[in-house]
């Protein structure tokens, strides 16, 4: 304003009006600071409410809002320029809006840690559920997690589907692979290779087929688990041209026609043909794979000799087993217990029993199968001491029989009425701590009716209770069988009259041994009223107890009532309807 004055350039107005601006600024100069105080006290409460939330990152930040307050706490001594104010401030609220912004991406990391977080237990929870088969919890979760925005991926689906086609819901899971082509995560081979293998299990062969055929729309290149599961369900249904081995070449796409050959589905197709009886066919796929190198292992070895011992080609099947060998691939187990039990089914138990002691020999442990077919066999063949002799080696390996042999045992002591060795099993059963069942009772209960010890045989019945095991129909079959035998008519109807009240029902031998005991005693009327009784109770009916009552009376010469028998039999043969022709017909 000085140097206008000196110019002589200003007017008496214009002096007013720069003598006003230049009051103007001076108050600003000396109150801005007490103007901007509020603003600045909110801005600090506002860093301080950050801090608690938020650790100071870096030294910088801390040492900005020192100098602030440092440069606040001068206001009050010396004046400072309003342009330096306002570049502080601006510097502030830089800062602050720094803070907030890494204190936003902080917050947005911890939640996607929360996410993954809580997919990964919603997840692993629905996995124990699928492998539980609780599939309803499993699909409720699934659609829980969906509405809250968590999206189960590709894995957890397909653990789904598998869950869902081992159930048999085929039409969930058919379900279930569309909401994935609709709303992702889309389907891979292994989803659509799940659902064809649920489809065949249910013997829906043709939809499985027509999956197979649209895999391609979808994108979805089959690979050999597709192949093999296709071919095995054409080989149940029987649906096997004459070139078994070029099943591959019509299923696969060409890209893998030229393939190597694939040893599942070569295994596939040797087992198909084997039970359908085409063991030349089988062969021809064998040969194929050792012109081609195909690599073999002991399943391959064990489906062709299983084939030939089912075929009786028992010669066959134990040149395999020395090719077996010579390839390098060791018998196991299973190659052992197919060869023991075709040899037991031809009754060349010595063989049998031969092999049995080359598998421990060399190093293959016998487990329950190789027993049981042994035991079984010697039991039927009548060389019952030989069988307990095999159960206890199976107790000097620490192999605890299961309670079948230690039944078959028994039963085979009972069935020649040695019931004092039958006991002494029984015993040792139960000093290893195998529980008897209603088997084991009613082989002892046989062995005493064999010897005719119908009151040890009532007493092991009534033993039964107190150990909690019921008496079947089976256990009073043989109780009234022995009571009609010795004469004891009464006692065998009280038995059919404690089977009624127990809520066992009895079978054609219950009336069967009733009528043999109402005849041996006489009382024929009782016998044919018996067999009334019968045919309104609805039981199927054989010959035999006729032909008992017509035996009966014709050894009493009255051959008319013994012609009656046998025109209600001809009745009840033919379903109810009588044949004229015969029933006249009087037999001389």
């Amino acid at each position: 304003m000085q140097l206008f004055i000196s110019c002589g350039e200003v007017s008496s107005s214009q002096f007013t009006l720069l003598r006003l601006l230049n009051q103007s600024l001076d108050f600003v100069s000396d109150n801005v600071s007490r103007i901007l105080a509020p603003i600045v006290t909110n801005l600090r409460d506002f860093e301080m409410r950050l801090s608690c939330i938020e650790r100071p990152s870096s030294i910088s930040g801390k040492h900005s809002h020192l100098c602030t307050e440092k440069w606040f706490s001068d206001q009050k001594d010396q004046k400072r320029d309003p342009e330096a104010i306002f570049n502080v401030l601006d510097y502030i609220l830089k800062s602050s809006l720094d803070r907030l912004a890494s204190l936003r991406e902080s917050v947005c990391q911890t939640k996607n840690f929360e996410y993954d977080d809580s997919l990964s237990i919603h997840s692993s929870i629905m996995r124990d559920l699928c492998l539980q088969g609780k599939m309803d919890a499993a699909l409720w979760l699934r659609e829980k997690m969906l509405r809250s925005g968590f999206i189960p991926g590709l894995i957890m689906h397909n653990h789904l589907l598998n869950g869902l086609c081992k159930l048999g819901y085929i039409e969930k899971a058919d379900g279930l692979v569309r909401e994935m082509r609709e709303m992702g995560p889309s389907p891979n081979c292994v989803s659509y290779n799940t659902l064809i293998k649920g489809l065949c299990s249910v013997n829906n062969v043709d939809k499985a087929l027509y999956l197979f055929s649209t895999l391609n729309k979808y994108g979805i290149k089959p690979n050999r688990v597709t192949c093999n599961i296709i071919v095995h369900a054409l080989c149940q249904k029987g649906v096997i041209g004459n070139n078994n081995t070029k099943l591959l070449e019509e299923i696969l796409d060409s890209s893998q026609v030229n393939a190597p050959l694939d040893i599942v589905t070569c295994t596939i197709l040797m087992d198909s043909c084997f039970k359908n009886g085409n063991v030349v066919q089988a062969l021809e796929v064998w040969k194929e794979m050792s012109q081609k190198n195909v690599p073999t292992d002991s399943v391959v070895y064990n489906v062709i000799i299983r084939g030939l011992c089912s075929s009786g080609n028992m010669v066959a099947a134990y040149g395999f087993m020395c090719d077996m060998v010579k390839r390098g691939v060791n018998p196991d187990v299973f190659t052992y217990n197919t060869l023991i039990s075709a040899l037991c089914k031809a009754g060349k138990f010595d063989v049998a029993c031969d092999l049995h002691g080359t598998m421990q020999n060399v190093g293959v442990a016998p487990d329950q199968i190789s027993y049981k077919v042994i035991i079984q066999g010697l039991c039927i063949q009548g060389d019952v001491d030989r069988a307990n002799e095999f159960l206890q080696s199976m107790l000097k390996r620490s192999l605890l029989p299961e309670v079948l042999l230690w039944n078959v045992v028994i039963d085979g002591y009972g069935r020649y009425g040695d019931t004092s060795c039958a006991l002494s099993v029984l015993n040792l059963m139960l000093s290893y701590g195998v529980k008897p069942n209603v088997y084991t009772n009613n082989a002892l209960i046989h062995g005493y009716v064999k010897g005719g010890r119908l009151i040890d045989a009532w007493w092991v019945k009534n033993e039964m209770r107190s150990t909690k095991i019921h008496p079947d129909t089976t256990t009073y079959n043989l109780l009234v069988g022995a009571a009609c035998t010795l004469g004891h008519l009464r006692l065998a109807f009280q038995l059919y009259d404690e089977m009624l009240k127990r809520g066992c029902q009895p079978d054609i031998i219950t009336y069967t041994e009733l009528v043999r005991g109402l005849c041996w005693k006489g009382r024929l009327k009782e016998a044919e009223s018996l067999l009334s009784r019968m045919q309104v109770s609805g039981i199927t009916m054989d010959h035999v107890p006729f032909l008992i009552l017509v035996k009966k009376y014709t050894r009493l010469q009255r051959p008319d009532e013994a012609y009656l028998v046998y025109k209600k039999w001809l009745v009840t043969r033919n379903g109810g309807v009588s044949c004229p022709s015969i029933l006249n017909h009087k037999p001389t």
